[in-house]
């Protein structure tokens, strides 16, 4: 391994899902590592694509100028091209190959010392096998709106996703109670319930579907009944992507298998809104958030957090610490081996505060 003598450059590269905040990351990782420690910084394009491809660039101060508020990432990202699980196009046929001694071989023609790779749980397991397999000094930041990295407090660009589900459940309301109808929002977090359940409570949803509480249709709907019976005429139903019904499936848009992630699940919404409208004979609307959740610029706190992360990622690298992923450990930025960051999925804990009092103050969780 490098000791901090011997490293002069590092790579960075961001995979899977964009995240607001990626390029707040990118450019304190850059200020960092020019600045304090006098090295040279490579990005690469499009993920772990451009690793294996060869399609990088030089990040220097003046790149990272003004991006500080901007989403997305200026790297550009994917979550198909796993080095180890590679689609090649062989005899007019896609076929999967492992590659990664190509982007092995691309590191070292880089003069690349260390790689930082920003990315959730897909691209920070690719990360650990690459530090696994090959022993090259890697680095991993935390990025998921969904909030699911058990590794870490919080994930960046989760609270940017809160804030644009908790607007659009605030701007739901007006239309809902004018029309008198009721208004099912399905939100993002995959097999997590993070985004659904503090969007709902802080836009006063009246029921949060999360997939951590597999919820009955007949429940939810004694809840929107009784507000009606209290002359409510409206109603907001707030629901994650992957929640499901008691002895029912996920529901599930499509199928991927070059994809770091193969399920994409999307649909709850209209499967929720259909039974509701059935079951009460009320017109019930649905809002699919869909992407608008990872774009847009990063709220303060989530700006802040990737700074932290991205000048405590050059450090660890400085200090020789390779095969971990920085963290938050409220208040402190600290650092996990990237074996225990990617072994275990974060999900909403049914004990945790935030439930037992949306319970109490009267939100439904369908069970």
């Amino acid at each position: 391994m490098p000791s901090r003598m011997t490293i002069k450059r590092i790579g960075i590269l961001t995979g899977g899902g964009d995240a607001p905040g990626i390029n707040a990351v990118i450019r304190a990782a850059v200020k960092v590592a020019i600045r304090d420690y006098g090295l040279s910084v490579i990005g690469f394009e499009d993920g772990f694509g451009g690793l294996v491809e060869g399609r990088c660039r030089e990040l220097t101060l003046q790149n990272v100028v003004g991006i500080l508020p901007r989403g997305g990432t200026i790297l550009g990202t994917t979550n198909r091209d796993n080095p180890f699980h590679y689609p090649v196009t062989q005899n007019g046929q896609t076929v999967f190959m492992d590659v990664s001694e190509k982007a092995l071989q691309n590191l070292s023609q880089q003069k690349v010392d260390a790689l930082i790779v920003i990315g959730g749980d897909g691209s920070l397991k690719i990360a650990y096998e690459f530090y696994n397999r090959y022993q090259f000094p890697v680095v991993g930041v935390p990025k998921t709106i969904d909030n699911d990295l058990s590794a870490t407090d919080q994930t960046f660009g989760f609270d940017t996703a809160v804030a644009t589900a908790t607007d659009a459940i605030d701007k739901l309301h007006t239309t809902a109670e004018s029309h008198h109808r009721i208004m099912v929002l399905e939100v993002m977090g995959r097999y997590a319930g993070w985004i659904a359940l503090y969007a709902g409570v802080a836009g006063g949803a009246d029921v949060i579907l999360i997939p951590e509480i597999e919820f009955s249709i007949s429940k939810v709907c004694d809840k929107l009944r009784e507000r009606y019976e209290q002359g409510k005429k409206f109603s907001i139903v707030v629901v994650a992507e992957g929640a499901k019904p008691k002895g029912g499936e996920l529901v599930v848009r499509r199928v991927v298998k070059e994809s770091f992630e193969q399920i994409r699940l999307g649909g709850i919404g209209d499967f929720v809104a259909q039974k509701i409208e059935q079951a009460l004979n009320i017109e019930t609307r649905v809002t699919i958030l869909g992407h608008l959740q990872r774009g847009g610029s990063p709220t303060a706190f989530d700006r802040i957090l990737s700074t932290r992360l991205g000048g405590a990622a050059v450090n660890i690298v400085m200090d020789g610490r390779f095969g971990e992923m920085v963290c938050l450990r409220t208040p402190h930025i600290a650092s996990v081996p990237l074996i225990e960051a990617v072994g275990q999925m974060r999900r909403v804990p049914l004990g945790c505060d935030l439930v037992r009092v949306a319970r109490q103050m009267g939100i439904s969780f369908g069970d």
